[in-house]
């Protein structure tokens, strides 16, 4: 057959077989050479024999070398997708060697045929051709899956990338930079202390950037330690530090709390001759805020004033959060003032930190001002706003407003995030409204937002507190069946309705669960369950609960003792009532309107109207207003009493 010359690769399409195709070959006639055939185009479309010869075995057809590489030139994507099943590793290893000098075409080849299908020989090869763009992005992303999808480790990733160099022949050992990269979006810091290791081996050298990476990666994996362990080995390696790279350990000794010698280490930057940026200031004031130390981050930004490094909008976001922190809102809100003047835009941090300061304080007023101020201003409130507002709206039980709240964050766009819904949701269960919060879980299910810990635990308490316990036992079982460890507040609420429901064999059988479960019950867990005993009349077995609550540390309050010696005073045992009336002035807890009531009623039940009236006496001269229990008390169990003079008349 005569052979045609092959004509511009890219005037060849599939959908026209009528011009010159490519011929394709068996597996058996592959293995014998590479090379690039073409037959003479057909005038019949039917003819399939003439187009694709040896192609009846119903497998796509395999190419030769050169074949796959005019159709990855021409840009024939989807017909390399189709013949991606018969390409094996000797054809596409070939192909990538072929493609160094045009790597953005060697990805897209690798992206068709699918990476994940590759041996991790020919995957790193890939690597090491794609590295050769000038953005990282790609052959970073080809090595995370590489690892993550392959099961490979990094030793196995890392000897295969040195074979693929070596066969690039390259004298960049970027590819190897692009590993630690890859590990440490993976957050992988010890992986990439592996590769780092590994690299010194062979004479590779990281770059700076490579560093900055790990340590990033230690700093938000609050890995100090690690930290400066790669701090002092770039330091060995002579491996340039970079202002970043000083800005991360400034917050480095920033998280550790040492601020002094994170404040000594800008004048290391400057002695090296790396000049302080206003990130490099921002990031130690932020340290002094967080800690406290607003006085201390002011005199900061009078050093870098000085300097000539201008304060930016984070910079005073930093020291209003500091300020809010500590209660001192009118400092704040007078920061945010001179803010303005200067010409800087607040940001929206800055206002939500307002927001929350205020709302914290009850001065809701103040907060919707900072609302209206920001949209005054052009800048959109923030999912985090709306959360800000609803929560205080939800608090003081102003439901209309706080439904009000929800629709203007719809109707501005605002997606609801987990943390709204939890606060709905919590504000509906805390004024007993069930079924509202039920539709709102579902809602939050069909929308793909994933119910939390936070979530569950409020519809648990709300089916508590309604004492519909079954209901409550279900979703508490489902919560164990989806992996969740419920905390504290959640048995606490369990608890407490079991208590009220008078089933204390379930109420125990909780407590037990929370110490297989490791989670540490507190004084509100042993309250609750003391006084399911005591409405039992089993008050030697509360008293039992108050020293089981010692032995293990946790140390009783006024309500420990007020539920004992409420417990004896109903069952007429007013001796062991004022035992532990006199306990607790022992340990330095004054008595309450509680512990008053309780004794008084005892008294009262035993016809001991002088100790009671003593008692009354005592309790007005200590500041504490008898309320409508104690005079009823005193009524129903002596006779009448003088309100203004607390004395009981026979």
């Amino acid at each position: 057959m005569k052979h045609r010359k092959l004509p511009n690769p890219q005037l060849i399409t599939l959908n026209n077989l009528k011009s010159s195709i490519l011929v394709f070959k068996t597996p058996s006639q592959f293995s014998a050479h590479f090379s690039s055939t073409v037959i003479n185009p057909t005038t019949d479309p039917d003819d399939t024999e003439n187009q694709y010869p040896n192609t009846n075995t119903g497998s796509p057809p395999i190419p030769t070398l050169q074949s796959l590489l005019n159709s990855i030139q021409s840009s024939q994507w989807h017909f390399i997708k189709h013949l991606a099943p018969n390409l094996t590793p000797s054809l596409i290893s070939p192909t990538l060697l072929s493609l160094v000098k045009t790597p953005d075409l060697a990805f897209q080849f690798i992206t068709h045929i699918g990476f994940d299908r590759l041996d991790v020989k020919t995957k790193c090869l890939a690597v090491a051709v794609v590295s050769r763009l000038s953005n990282p992005k790609p052959a970073v992303c080809l090595v995370k899956q590489a690892i993550v999808s392959g099961g490979l480790s990094v030793k196995d990733v890392f000897d295969e990338l040195v074979i693929a160099w070596g066969q690039l022949g390259s004298k960049s050992s970027i590819v190897f930079d692009m590993l630690i990269k890859a590990c440490c979006e993976l957050k992988r810091g010890d992986d990439a202390f592996v590769c780092l290791n590994m690299m010194k081996e062979k004479g590779f050298v990281p770059k700076t950037e490579t560093c900055n990476s790990m340590l990033s990666l230690f700093l938000k994996l609050n890995r100090t330690e690690s930290a400066w362990v790669l701090y002092a080995e770039m330091f060995r390696l002579r491996i340039k530090s970079s202002v970043y790279t000083f800005n991360i350990m400034i917050n480095v000794l920033c998280k550790e709390g040492k601020l002094k010698k994170a404040k000594e280490f800008i004048g290391t930057m400057e002695s090296l001759g790396v000049k302080p940026t206003v990130v490099t200031y921002n990031t130690l004031i932020h340290g002094y805020c967080s800690t406290g130390r607003v006085e201390g981050a002011r005199l900061i930004l009078d050093v870098m004033t000085h300097k000539g490094v201008e304060p930016d909008s984070y910079t005073y976001g930093s020291i209003i959060s500091g300020m809010c922190k500590e209660g001192r809102l009118e400092e704040a809100s007078g920061t945010l003032e001179k803010v303005k003047e200067i010409g800087l835009l607040p940001t929206a941090v800055t206002y939500n930190i307002l927001i929350d300061g205020y709302c914290n304080k009850g001065n809701l007023e103040k907060a919707f001002g900072y609302r209206d101020e920001m949209v005054s201003r052009g800048i959109l409130p923030t999912v985090s706003t709306y959360n800000l507002l609803i929560h205080a709206l939800f608090l003081e039980a102003k439901m209309n407003e706080a439904d009000v709240m929800i629709k203007d964050m719809l109707d501005n766009g605002i997606v609801p995030d987990s943390i709204t819904y939890n606060i709905m949701i919590n504000g509906y269960c805390r004024c007993g409204n069930a079924k509202k919060a039920f539709s709102l879980h579902d809602e939050m299910i069909s929308k793909g937002i994933q119910p939390t810990l936070v979530t569950y635990t409020s519809l648990v308490y709300v089916l508590s507190k309604q004492k519909r316990m079954k209901e409550a036992d279900d979703l508490f079982k489902t919560i164990l069946c989806k992996g969740m460890l419920p905390d504290l507040i959640m048995f606490n609420a369990l608890i407490d309705g079991h208590c009220a429901n008078g089933d204390l064999d379930c109420a125990f059988a909780l407590l037990k669960v929370m110490d297989e479960r490791n989670v540490v019950p507190d004084e509100v867990t042993y309250n609750t369950l003391m006084q399911g005993r005591c409405r039992e009349g089993k008050v030697e077995e509360a008293r039992q609960l108050l020293e089981e609550m010692k032995n293990r540390g946790i140390k009783p309050d006024h309500i420990s003792y007020n539920t004992l010696i409420s417990g004896y005073s109903k069952r007429g045992d007013i001796v062991d009532a004022f035992k532990v009336r006199d306990e607790m002035l022992s340990i330095g807890f004054n008595p309450t309107l509680l512990t008053y009531n309780a004794l008084i009623q005892g008294l009262c039940k035993k016809q001991e109207g002088d100790l009671a009236e003593q008692l009354l006496k005592e309790m007005v001269s200590n500041g504490i207003t008898p309320d409508d229990s104690t005079y009823l008390s005193l009524i129903e169990g002596i006779g009448k009493v003088d309100e203004s003079s607390g004395t009981i008349a026979s």
